[in-house]
């Protein structure tokens, strides 16, 4: 039975046009033609393959043109090795030194846990710039009740996006947040912010805010390194198929079902 990884490998190697024609991908989102047809050689090989079906389990939407509506998303980004030797090997038996990692900014929906937007970048780029490119890949007429995120995007170009989108940020402000100039919507939200976390206290503000909520993000980046914690791909536009196809199968696992926990007791 194959497992997930070596179904992502099979994803790739299952249509020719990605190994042709990276470029045509394009460098963000998972919209687009090209993405779509990615997608298509995907789920030619799931049905093909001896992965067994839940029973009774209705065939999984095209995870990436679901209309449900987005209410909350959740964005975070990790670093996945490029090139380059383990950090053991390296060491044992003197490894080359060059290591190269690319950065993957996701944003999730809360609700669903499907990934809704996604950017793969080059480690030298931070955080913060990457989110209203996030924000762009949400098709305008979907709506956006919050965006959660760590402090490392409490900055006036991610408030001011989030703003944008007629979205609420709960992003928590620095220790040593400062009020800002109140000249646009996301400075004076942030502003508000930081009143209520030095009101409440940043664990209570955290509390009530539903930052907790942000544990989800970081649960789905960890089932993105599940499927291999490198990329096969030298070439960056192959690296970043790579990296939607990885996004494109999660969506098509979790739009089989996601577990209902309720607390008991």
């Amino acid at each position: 039975m194959p497992n997930l990884q070596s179904l992502v490998w099979s994803a790739l190697k299952a249509d020719d046009w990605v190994c042709r024609k990276p470029a045509e991908i394009g460098w963000a989102g998972l919209g687009g033609a090209g993405l779509q047809h990615i997608v298509s050689a995907a789920k030619d090989f799931e049905r093909c393959s001896s992965i067994p079906r839940v029973s009774g389990a209705a065939a999984p939407s095209d995870p990436l043109s679901s209309k449900l509506c987005f209410d909350c998303r959740a964005v975070d980004s990790t670093g996945i090795k490029a090139e380059g030797e383990g950090e053991w090997n390296a060491r044992k038996h003197g490894g080359s030194k060059r290591r190269l990692w690319r950065k993957i900014h996701i944003g999730i929906d809360e609700k669903t846990l499907e990934i809704s937007a996604i950017e793969a970048t080059s480690s030298s780029i931070g955080d913060a710039p990457v989110l209203p490119d996030l924000l762009n890949q949400i098709p305008p007429d979907e709506e956006i009740g919050s965006v959660t995120a760590d402090g490392a995007y409490d900055t006036r170009k991610c408030h001011d996006a989030i703003a944008a989108r007629n979205a609420h940020a709960v992003i928590p402000p620095r220790k040593n947040a400062k009020l800002w100039k109140p000249d646009t919507p996301g400075a004076r939200a942030r502003n508000e912010a930081v009143r209520s976390s030095k009101y409440l206290g940043r664990a209570l503000w955290r509390q009530l805010s539903g930052y907790h909520r942000r544990s989800r993000v970081e649960t789905k980046m960890h089932c993105v390194k599940l499927l291999g914690q490198r990329l096969s791909a030298r070439d960056f536009d192959r690296q970043v198929a790579e990296i939607q196809i990885r996004a494109a199968i999660l969506n098509g696992f979790t739009a089989l079902g996601i577990p209902q926990t309720e607390a008991v007791g």
